[in-house]
């Protein structure tokens, strides 16, 4: 019996279960990428109008986030890095400045 017919049961349990239906279940939402920290670190730089830009931007992006709307959530969340990454060039370039001009004048 070795190479015997299989069991009618057998056979519709290897097909599929109600277990497997992968059409009922939900996929999981995508993660929340708000860069909240990252902004609030840019609140340290010292271009200050651009910074609380890009903390207004990632909180719009957390509210949105927890109100379901996922798309948007995204799109606010780029928009807060994009913002936040400006406001650090723009913060190094200030600080650069400032020591160039406050080296090369002579006056320590």
């Amino acid at each position: 019996m070795a190479l015997g017919v299989l069991n009618p049961q057998v056979k519709n349990s290897l097909s599929g279960s109600v277990f497997f239906d992968r059409g009922s279940i939900e996929e999981p939402p995508p993660p929340l990428r708000s860069y909240l920290c990252l902004t609030i670190f840019t609140c340290f730089c010292p271009a200050y109008p651009v910074n609380i830009v890009a903390l207004v931007f990632s909180i719009m992006s957390r509210n949105s986030y927890y109100q379901g709307d996922h798309d948007g959530s995204r799109r606010l969340g780029r928009t807060a890095l994009y913002v936040a990454v400006a406001s650090i060039v723009i913060g190094l370039l200030i600080i650069a400045i400032s020591c160039i001009v406050h080296f090369t004048t002579g006056d320590f």
